[in-house]
């Protein structure tokens, strides 16, 4: 009778630490979250006043700290856009749409950086597909007709300007 006792105090002790660490780890995940998009945000600021190398390394510790932060990748390949990085921010961007496929602007800036190195047919798919997932997102479709233009297919440039 005895062994039982103490047996089922084991496994409740098992049980009771299990969910103790649980809810560290837990806590400690959250915070680490937490941080990462603090960073992230702090290079968006960086970015807003064109201060983009302290950016992309408040990017990149996000991204460390997180490296499934979407938004992260985004904005660090956006800041490799502004520094003519254009390969950087295409597997930047890249990553950023492999964790979260649906991320409109990813798709716009990667079409930006495609227009720079040109390539242009790239562009325009990105461009096709930000506006396919959000179509209030109207830099798409003015940079679409800008790409356009460069191949010369005034028309196409002329119904997205409408």
């Amino acid at each position: 009778m005895r062994n039982k006792i103490n047996n089922s105090i084991r496994v409740i002790l098992i049980i009771a630490c299990s969910a103790l660490f649980s809810c560290a780890t837990t806590q400690q995940s959250q915070l680490k979250s937490r941080v990462a998009e603090v960073y992230n945000n702090r290079g968006f600021a960086y970015c807003e006043i064109g201060q983009y190398d302290q950016a992309i390394s408040d990017f990149s510790k996000a991204i460390e700290i997180n490296p499934r932060l979407a938004p992260a990748y985004n904005n660090r390949g956006a800041a490799y856009l502004y520094t003519a990085q254009y390969n950087q921010a295409i597997s930047d961007l890249s990553k950023a749409l492999e964790i979260e496929p649906r991320l409109a602007q990813a798709y716009n800036n990667r079409g930006w950086a495609y227009t720079k190195l040109p390539q242009y047919d790239e562009a325009i798919s990105d461009f096709n597909k930000t506006i396919e997932i959000d179509p209030m997102l109207v830099e798409a479709y003015f940079y679409r007709a800008v790409v356009y233009s460069l191949l010369e297919e005034y028309d196409k440039a002329l119904l997205d300007t409408i």
